[in-house]
């Protein structure tokens, strides 16, 4: 008789940075996507896996049924969600503590824009464009034929190339760009904002009704470095502090070490902000509060 295979801790190290990254890709957010990956660890630790082939297209398959399922749910709460809705940023860093395969797929910008796709849609796109499985196997995710689920990540691909725009400025750029507008805030300089900031620039924040936040996205140069000066007075923040969020340059604000902000950006090309992305909903922030920042 076989011995009974389960699965060892060398196994769950191996594969749980891939589980973890297909449940953030399809729900958007870090605390959905860690529950995940304790159900799908105390699924496994208690599975005989004799009969698994393939262990990593096992445990992802456990991760993306289970967070289809969460994301189903999700979409019920969001649709009475106060203001706009950001997804919960993750700690990219090398000092991060939830390692993940980071690429454009983690970015803000493309979670933001998977939000405008179905739950099929969004989970077969991330499991066939980001982690390569078949349509056979999507289809058993999903409760489908695989035709359905080719037919699902073909409308979520096209949607993402229609829609979806790449990062137009290099890391470097952004970081430059980030530390011009720290300091002009800081200094309360609304020209040297204005400058910053391209005519069409957006402004979108999230509260969640829990923090201060515009209930609507603002647009325009001047709107936007009045409100952003205006905030500074307010709030009366510490100094902000450079960090990396999903793969990108971010800017987190503290105030007697409690994290009030974080902005992630857009630089057009000529290397002015496009689009500034405040997370302030205390709730999102928590992969980010850690220890005490000055």
């Amino acid at each position: 008789m076989e011995p009974t295979r389960t699965l060892t801790e060398a196994d769950w190290a191996a594969h749980r940075p891939a589980v973890f990254g297909a449940a953030y890709r399809i729900l958007g957010s870090v605390t959905e996507a860690e529950d995940v990956v304790q159900d799908v660890w105390l699924r496994a630790a208690g599975a005989d896996l004799s009969d698994v082939r393939d262990l990593r297209a096992w445990l992802l398959t456990v991760a993306a049924r289970t967070a289809y399922n969460v994301l189903k749910s999700a979409r019920v709460r969001r649709e009475t969600y106060v203001g706009p809705w950001l997804p919960e940023p993750l700690p990219t860093g090398p000092d991060a503590e939830a390692p993940v395969l980071v690429d454009e797929s983690v970015g803000t910008a493309m979670l933001l824009l998977m939000e405008r796709l179905t739950p099929a849609e969004r989970v077969a796109f991330v499991l066939h464009d980001v982690f390569e499985f078949p349509f056979a196997d999507i289809a058993g995710v999903l409760g489908s034929t695989p035709a359905a689920a080719r037919k699902h990540a073909s409308r979520a691909r096209a949607r993402v190339r229609a829609e979806g725009r790449e990062p137009t400025a290099s890391r470097a750029e952004t970081e430059r760009v980030l530390k011009a507008f720290k300091a002009a805030a800081e200094a309360g300089d609304m020209a040297a904002l204005i400058e910053l900031l391209h005519p069409d620039a957006v402004y979108v924040s999230d509260g969640g009704g829990k923090a201060l936040a515009a209930r609507r996205e603002v647009r325009g140069a001047e709107t936007i470095a009045l409100l952003t000066v205006r905030s500074i007075l307010k709030k009366r923040p510490g100094p902000a502090e450079l960090v990396e969020a999903n793969g990108r340059p971010a800017l987190a604000t503290y105030r007697d070490g409690v994290l009030l902000w974080l902005d992630t950006v857009e630089v057009a090309d000529d290397g002015r902000l496009l689009e500034i992305r405040r997370l302030a909903n205390p709730d999102k922030l928590a992969p980010f509060a850690g220890p005490a920042h000055p």
